[in-house]
């Protein structure tokens, strides 16, 4: 067997029947790749919808996403695991290029971010330019769970997910796996996400979320150097946010011009950085992304910011 394609589920009625679909279509062989749907305790019709249509369906209510994985790839005989989140689908020659790979002496793992699906809205299509560009084949320093491919004798060596963690599973475990050989991101491996946050509500609440996890979950995994900035850089926020209003209120009182020069020297300080990020990801032919891009990555440390004084 070739591949086994290793995707976790928790109420996913709405999603599951498009992702095996997608991998109902692919051009390549049927008998060279499996199907392993590992259900998290769903009270939908998830497990029902993923059994007709012939997935292996393995059942493990209230265990982390992490172990969800493992449980799945446990399973599996594949060379090579393809991780693959329920509510995405793959496009049709997404096994035809990740077989260029099922040499021995290729990278333990590879993938790519998971595209925004036509008609996206533009926090979704914005956001992507953090995450990935286009037809990019680069070494990197660690890949999204979300469509990921692990090579099995890696996966094992390193002992798999670590499943401890509720989110950044996928952070170190490749961080784990660059360790034994290349991770490489090739964009030719693509699918698509169709639960992308769409709007600034939906985007602030999920990376709160995720920040708060991360911030959580510190003591149960390895920090690298080059993490330091993500968990850095919310803390600036937060002061930013705070200190802009207290030294606009001192100077609305009757301040010193000096309080309103300090003010505005602050805010170029924190926005400049960011606007360079959002030049250097869209370029100066769009524009109009750049400045959507840029209010995100406002958002995005601000809600990581506000995590390091949530409580519980």
């Amino acid at each position: 067997m070739q591949f086994s394609v290793v995707i976790p589920a928790k109420n996913e009625e709405r999603h599951i029947g498009r992702c095996l679909d997608s991998l109902a279509a692919l051009d390549w062989d049927p008998a060279q790749y499996e199907i392993v749907v590992v259900d998290n305790g769903s009270c939908d019709a998830t497990v029902a919808i993923a059994r007709e249509m012939g997935a292996i369906v393995l059942e493990a209510p209230g265990a982390t996403i992490a172990s969800l994985r493992n449980l799945g790839a446990a399973r599996g005989s594949g060379e090579l695991i393809a991780f693959l989140d329920a509510d995405c689908a793959v496009t049709v020659p997404w096994l035809k290029a990740a077989s260029r790979y099922l040499a021995a002496d290729g990278p333990v793992a590879f993938g790519s971010p998971v595209l925004v699906p036509d008609g996206g809205t533009w926090v979704q299509t914005a956001w992507f330019k953090v995450r990935g560009k286009p037809n990019q084949v680069v070494p990197v320093e660690w890949l999204e769970s979300a469509n990921l491919f692990v090579r099995r004798s890696a996966f094992e060596k390193v002992g798999g997910f670590d499943e401890r963690l509720v989110t950044c599973e996928d952070y170190d475990l490749t961080t784990r796996l660059r360790e034994v050989g290349e991770l490489l991101c090739d964009a030719r491996v693509a699918a698509l996400h169709f639960r992308e946050p769409a709007t600034i509500a939906e985007f602030f609440k999920k990376e709160r979320w995720r920040g708060l996890s991360n911030y959580r979950e510190l003591g149960r995994r390895r920090v690298t150097l080059r993490e330091l900035p993500s968990l850095l850089l919310p803390l600036g926020a937060l002061a930013v946010s705070i200190a802009l209003p207290v030294l606009w209120g001192l100077y609305a009182l009757g301040g010193e011009t000096r309080v309103l020069w300090a003010s505005l020297a602050l805010l170029l300080v924190w926005e400049l950085p960011l606007g360079a990020v959002a030049l250097r990801r869209c370029g100066t032919g769009e524009w109009l992304t750049g400045i959507r891009l840029w209010v995100l990555l406002n958002v995005y440390f601000f809600a990581r910011g506000t995590t390091l004084v949530a409580r519980g």
